[in-house]
Parts: structure tokens; sequence; C-alpha cells
């Protein structure tokens, strides 16, 4: 597990109707059940999209559906034949979203009575996977298998 900073991840993901491959990030607790325990999506990528997504999940955002006080999602232009760096520095009070040093978002702790705005400043890990078809992406175009995600590398930076 890991607790504030920042962690990057260089990709290239290859394209394929059916594809989503996701960078994302859960609590490290497993007492807290998920939405309550937040979790924080560094990149999801449908399909042959030019973007990718940046999204967090929390009770706030999922069960009481409060979605734009503060915004929880970006997306942010990527290079789809190259490899892209995406990034998340986790802050006690934010978190902000990059991709390839692009500031894409920042979701920050606000003031309010309602529950789980922000689960987010306490250890989390790290999940790497390539799904294939999907509700959200879509039934899987067999003629655009075999298909691949390339991890050159995995960072993660704290100050001392």
């Amino acid at each position: 597990s890991f607790y504030r900073g920042r962690i990057e991840i260089k990709a290239k993901l290859q394209a394929a109707k059916g594809a989503w491959p996701a960078f994302w990030l859960m609590s490290f607790d497993t007492t807290e059940k998920w939405p309550d325990c937040g979790e924080i999506d560094i990149m999801e990528r449908l399909n042959n999209d030019d973007f990718a997504y940046q999204t967090i999940h929390s009770y706030y955002t999922k069960v009481l559906g409060v979605k734009d006080n503060p915004p929880y999602y970006a997306t942010g232009k990527i290079n789809p034949d190259d490899y892209n760096v995406f990034a998340v520095e986790l802050h006690q009070d934010s978190l902000v979203f990059f991709i390839n040093d692009t500031r894409t978002f920042c979701y920050p702790r606000i003031e309010t009575d309602k529950k789980g705005q922000f689960p987010f400043d306490k250890p989390y890990y790290l999940m790497i996977d390539q799904q294939l078809g999907g509700d959200w992406v879509g039934d899987v175009a067999m003629e655009d298998l075999p298909m691949q995600m390339e991890i050159d590398w995995v960072r993660f930076y704290q100050k001392k």
C-alpha cells in the first residue's frame, strides 16, 4: 500500500472494440465496503477513444448521487498510438489528476454535511487491468483481437 504522494503509470494502450484498460486505486482497509472506501480511477479508456477518463467514486458520488459539487471526473487527450503517462497526486485535502503532465482536474475535500465526500486520505493499493467487454464499453469485436496493453513503468513518489 501507499499513502499520500504521486503515482504514475507509463503505458501504451492498444485500441480494440470492447477494450477497457484501467489503472485504479482501492482502499487498503478491507473492512470498508465499496463505495464507502472510495475508488480512484487514474485511467480508463474505452474502445478506440483518443482520450481517457479519470474518475473518483465514493458514497457521496455513487449512493447520494452528488456528481457536480465538486465534479467527480474529467477526460484528457491521449496519443492513442504511443505511450502516455497517467498520474494522480494524493493529498490530505485533494486528488489531482494528470495525463502526460497536463493537469486534467482536481477533486478537493469540501465542507459538506453529506456523508463520504472525501474518503481518500488513507493508504491505497494499485490495480492494473485489461478488461474486454462490459456494460460501459460494449461488446468485443473478435476481429480486433488479439490486443495488448504495454506497461513501461510504474512509479510512486512521496515527500519526506
